[in-house]
């Protein structure tokens, strides 16, 4: 079972597809798949909903597809969060989760234009796998508590201007990472007991030639870790979204060109699907 939104932006519809691969209208459960669903127990309201055959089949064929949840309180983000990567950056791994945010409105389609912001010459790209709260999320004992807080998983671009965020950051990187459509998210929100984010091959590409392949399993900190971690320092909300960090392969690296215009993205998650950008100057 696959949730997502179909539509124009602002007026995505919410869907679901079943393990058929038939998809129904979500419209008379829910006004949209948000927080207030997630957290209302809507994901088992649908399961129900399905074995009743009480939603309708649709078409959705050709329809734009938006991010899989509404607009998110928060997009709290993980860096360095794999050792390759941290070492590619020229830093050494972590030993505690390094912190940023994203802006909620940098959120966009898993197909949507990324856009180069003005002035920048390093715009660089990031699979990640994104986590879904669920329940509000605060002081968890443990990270073992953190499972019955996650709604769900799907792919994130944690799109960054590495200028922006590390020569003109003052030591923040946020700045580097808030420019409009720098977070493609999709193309579909697979429930938590659906998937396991153990060992989840994750993979990127530029105008088709292979950039980053890893796999969860090599994260530092594991997504149940990094849920009951934050939710020592900060009040989670459901809808809001963890981009869980990104493996080595990006530009950063010096080992490939930053995106230009025209370029093409793609990244694929085992079990979640594949989004796909295309890349146009602001």
């Amino acid at each position: 079972m696959h949730f997502l939104r179909v539509g124009e932006p602002g007026a995505e519809r919410p869907v679901v597809v079943d393990d058929a691969e038939v998809t129904y209208d979500l419209s008379t459960l829910t006004r949209d798949i948000d927080g207030t669903f997630l957290a209302g127990d809507g994901i088992a309201a649908t399961r129900r909903a399905l074995a009743d055959g009480a939603l309708e089949a649709i078409d959705v064929s050709g329809l734009r597809l938006g991010a899989p949840v509404a607009r998110p309180h928060a997009v709290w983000c993980i860096g360095m969060n794999y050792a390759a990567h941290a070492a590619e950056s020229g830093a050494q791994p972590p030993t505690v989760p390094v912190l940023f945010f994203k802006t909620p409105n940098t959120v966009v389609g898993p197909n949507d234009e990324v856009l180069i912001p003005r002035g920048s010459a390093k715009t660089d790209w990031e699979v990640e796998l994104a986590v879904v709260i669920g329940r509000r999320t605060r002081y968890l004992d443990s990270p073992a508590d953190a499972a019955q807080h996650i709604a769900g998983y799907t792919i994130s671009n944690d799109v960054s201007e590495r200028a922006f965020q590390l020569e003109q950051s003052g030591g923040q990187w946020s700045k580097g990472k808030c420019s409009e459509t720098f977070n493609p998210l999709g193309p579909v929100l697979v429930p938590a007991d659906e998937l396991s984010s153990g060992h989840l091959r994750l993979r990127s590409w530029v105008n088709g030639e292979p950039r980053q392949d890893s796999t969860t399993a090599d994260l530092i900190f594991s997504v149940d870790y990094l849920v009951w971690h934050l939710s020592q320092v900060a009040v989670l909300e459901p809808g809001d979204v963890i981009n869980t960090g990104t493996p080595q392969g990006v530009a950063l690296s010096g080992r490939f060109p930053y995106l230009q215009a025209g370029d093409v993205i793609e990244m694929n998650i085992e079990g979640i699907g594949t989004q796909r950008q295309t890349v146009r100057q602001a």
